[in-house]
């Protein structure tokens, strides 16, 4: 009989159209099927780890056809409903499955590639013609063939080896090849376990005690067996002792020799073996949630919301801060997870989830999965696994049914979901910048749903525009929770007029004496302050008086920012940074100061003020270690921190009961922002920061300082009018015709070379006006007109919300990919970003 040809169609994380066939052979066919990585050749000596998307036995029109080397799975690592997800975010999104498929998978599921050094087979041998460095190179390969790159520059103490291997592959005396090998490794851990004679029998388990402790040679033994039973008895296990115990802490007991413990083993009272083992902490212990009283507001919103469910997919929660939503929360996840369906809970910050994550775990044990960028890839892949129900051989991992995350959670592998609740759904962090695919977490999260057939729950004070424009068009259902939790009261806000406070010297640039009084008044009654200003770095920039410059990045456009403690300029856009010069760069003048502040200098300038309080920081310079937020949030929390400085961080729902002032340092750098979402954010952004504020018994005060203390802005969020300011820029964005009246396409042009750029962007402004006409805005170059070396410059598209929104995106797309045809600008880089 005549073997059967089988085709695959392979998803390769490249940012390529389309997907791929290979031909299985003979030996790899049973193993072939949707879901499952294989490894194949691609291009010139690479090798990837594609994704099986189709099986099949269709033979493509190609005449020659690669075959597969490898199935690295024995089971599908994504689900068919992911699929769907990547394929509308590509479509979408305007970019390749490929930039999904990468962005989607933890690094531990992507093969690690390593160049292989090997003797070419026809060297000859003769050594005469070559230099001693790389006769060094030749000995050692010739020794241990292959070899990696690393290991061979290591043992010839050679760091630039690349060059001379180059050298002798050219000469064909080395030969080189990709050797592919699996990145992540299940965790391994030994336990101990008792003879199923002495864990089943209890007669039997006292008997053996018995017989250990009449003889002094066998009485350490005894302590090993007692030792053992104590651990499982911490653990609530008193009978029926067939459960596992770590060697590790058996043999960390002070009691047990690891010689006793060996005889025992010996003996066949003890069972080693190995188990996979988690690389997260689990918690077991839980409370019901049935235990959640809710008051009659939140019992009508919670009902509310079921009644919302029961006509609409998606529900826009509106409750101010403070008002209660995580316990409504906490009773809608529980009903779903009681129907055996599982739940996305959606962050904009990690920061959030670290505070978060703990009343979750109260209520749901180890159920409970988190899932976010500060996990290394090992411990990545491990959730995706238990996200999946994918269990390791021979372990005892559970699955997770509730995970809580910021926006990449959206991207696991879902296969059975019910609820996904999207809280601060108005966050700007939900939408991804860089790399694509540039998607938005909420909007992708309502189409994950459909694929489920879910139910999207949207929480805020402050809706965006977006989503409270689907309201009013009855697409959303829409339940308010305006009465904050146990009747605390919303904070007093006041406005301090800045140019009034410097003209009469009552106070300084940073603090009014208003907000100095209000903050000392506070610490001496032990209640807490948070403090924000939307700026990291201590001066913003260092100017020079006599010939009016300051020192810009080398690779930006931008000034370089102070920064105290590293004693540094830096850029923060591409990193590059220079010790702080005792003079003008440009003039050589001595006549330098610092202008501006930011949060490090605002830490100085409290120290000085308030000797006696603690005071930490909370931005990016603060919390770059894994577990640096949960250290400041818990601190805060314990109260051993008076005052929280930080940036936007401190603004997204955190909730402490003991804060009595927010003060807002420079409200003018949110509402003087250029973009035609400023105004919103501005509102958003010190309407949640005041709502860390009298969130309990403690009253709460906010002191927002301003230049511009008559901006219509700052005047809705003292009157907590969310109505109004949703008017007044619904009307503007009609009239202007932007987002959410609008789709709006962001194109941006990026080369190194500006006056290439400008003609690129000529030519494709005629190409893209021919075809959309008014609806296009540009070409101009941005605020900072070159990051890292490459000059910008931005179109921006409008399109009518109509059914040929489909239609245009392929008409812009034909003519990008007819641009970038062109010879002259086939190095131009175009970035897309649909609902910039």
């Amino acid at each position: 009989m005549k073997p059967v040809d089988l085709f695959v169609d392979i998803l390769l994380p490249l940012p390529l159209k389309g997907t791929f066939t290979y031909r299985v052979p003979q030996l790899l066919q049973s193993q072939v099927k949707f879901g499952v990585r294989a490894v194949v050749s691609f291009g010139r000596n690479k090798f990837y780890a594609g994704m099986i998307v189709n099986v099949h036995n269709t033979p493509p029109t190609q005449v020659e056809v690669k075959y597969i080397t490898e199935v690295l799975d024995e089971t599908a690592i994504i689900s068919e409903q992911q699929l769907q997800l990547w394929q509308w975010m590509a479509d979408y999104y305007m970019c390749t499955l490929g930039e999904v498929m990468a962005c989607s998978l933890p690094a531990g599921l992507k093969l690690a590639g390593e160049t292989q050094v090997m003797i070419h087979p026809d060297f000859s041998g003769d050594l005469s013609y070559l230099t001693e460095n790389e006769i060094l190179v030749i000995e050692k390969v010739a020794k241990k063939s292959p070899i990696s790159l690393g290991e061979i520059s290591k043992s010839v103490q050679i760091q630039k080896i690349i060059p001379l291997v180059k050298s002798l592959v050219k000469k064909q005396i080395l030969i080189v090849e990709e050797e592919i090998h699996e990145r992540y490794k299940p965790q391994k851990e030994v336990v101990v376990s008792l003879a199923e004679k002495y864990a089943t029998q209890e007669q039997a388990l006292y008997q053996l005690l018995d017989d250990l402790e009449q003889s002094k040679t066998t009485e350490k033994q005894a302590q090993v067996v007692l030792a053992f039973l104590t651990v499982l008895q911490k653990k609530g296990i008193t009978k029926n002792y067939t459960a596992t115990v770590p060697k590790k802490e058996l043999l960390e007991n002070k009691s047990v020799s690891a010689s006793s413990f060996q005889s025992l083993v010996k003996k066949g009272v003890f069972v080693v073996h190995e188990v996979v083992a988690s690389r997260l902490v689990d918690i077991r212990e839980q409370t019901d949630a049935e235990e959640i009283v809710l008051t009659a507001p939140q019992e009508t919103a919670f009902q509310e919301i079921k009644k919302c469910f029961r006509e609409k997919n998606v529900s826009l929660l509106h409750g101010v801060t403070g008002s209660g939503k995580t316990e409504i929360y906490i009773k809608l996840i529980q009903e779903v997870l009681q129907s055996g369906k599982q739940v996305l809970y959606l962050l904009p910050e990690i920061a959030l989830t670290t505070q978060i994550v703990n009343r979750l775990r109260k209520y749901f044990g180890d159920k409970v999965g988190v899932y976010h960028s500060r996990f290394n890839e090992f411990e990545k892949v491990e959730i995706w696994n238990r996200v999946l129900d994918k269990q390791e051989k021979n372990g005892e991992l559970r699955k997770y049914q509730l995970i809580l995350g910021a926006r990449s959670a959206l991207l696991l592998p879902f296969h059975n979901l019910g609820l996904i609740i999207v809280d601060e759904e108005h966050d700007g962090s939900y939408k991804q910048m860089d790399p694509a695919p540039r998607y938005h977490a909420r909007d992708s999260a309502i189409i994950l749903s459909q694929i489920h057939q879910a139910k999207v729950l949207l929480g805020t004070a402050t809706p965006s525009l977006e989503s409270f424009y689907n309201v009013s068009n009855h697409r959303y259902g829409y339940i308010p929770l305006m009465q904050r939790y146990a009747d605390s009261k919303l904070p007093t806000i006041w406005i301090v007029n800045m140019v009034e406070t410097l003209r009469q010297r009552k106070g300084n640039a940073i603090f009014s004496q208003f907000l100095i009084d209000q903050i000392g008044e506070a610490l001496k009654k032990k209640e807490q302050v948070i403090l924000f200003q939307n700026r990291r770095g201590y001066a913003l920039r260092m100017f020079c008086n006599a010939c009016q410059t300051m020192p810009t990045c080398r690779y930006c456009d931008v000034t370089l920012t102070y920064h105290k403690k590293s004693n540094q300029l830096k850029c923060h856009y591409c990193g590059y940074a220079i010790e702080v010069p005792a003079y003008c760069p440009t003039c050589h003048s001595l006549d330098v100061e610092m202008k501006g502040f930011g949060t490090e200098k605002i830490e100085d300038s409290l120290a000085e003020l308030f000797p006696e309080a603690v005071v930490q920081r909370m931005d990016l310079d603060t919390t770059r270690s894994k577990t640096a937020y949960q250290k400041i949030i818990q601190d805060f929390e314990q109260h051993k921190t008076d005052i929280l400085v930080g940036t936007q961080m401190v603004t997204k729902g955190l909730d402490f009961d003991r804060v009595s002032v927010v003060g807002v340092l420079n409200a003018d750098s949110l509402i003087s922002f250029p973009d035609f979402r400023s105004f919103e954010r501005a509102f958003q952004i010190l309407s949640q920061v005041s709502g860390r504020a009298g969130r309990k018994e403690v009253p709460g005060k906010v002191i927002i300082q301003s230049f511009q203390p008559e901006h219509p802005a700052l005047k809705y969020v003292c009157n907590n009018d969310f109505k109004a300011m949703y008017l007044s820029q619904i009307a503007e964005r009609k009239q202007f015709m932007y987002p959410p009246v609008c789709r709006l396409i962001k194109l941006t042009l990026k080369h190194k070379d500006e006056n290439l750029l400008n003609r690129a962007a000529e030519v494709l402004s005629g190409k893209l006006r021919e075809a959309f006409h008014q609806q296009v805005l540009g070409p101009e170059f941005p605020i900072v007109s070159r990051v890292q070396t490459y000059y910008l410059k931005d179109f921006w598209i409008k399109f009518p919300k109509n059914k040929l929104l489909v239609q245009e995106k392929m008409e812009l797309e034909k003519i990008i990919l007819e641009f970038r045809q062109q010879i002259p600008f086939k190095s131009v880089q175009i970035v897309i970003n649909v609902d910039a």
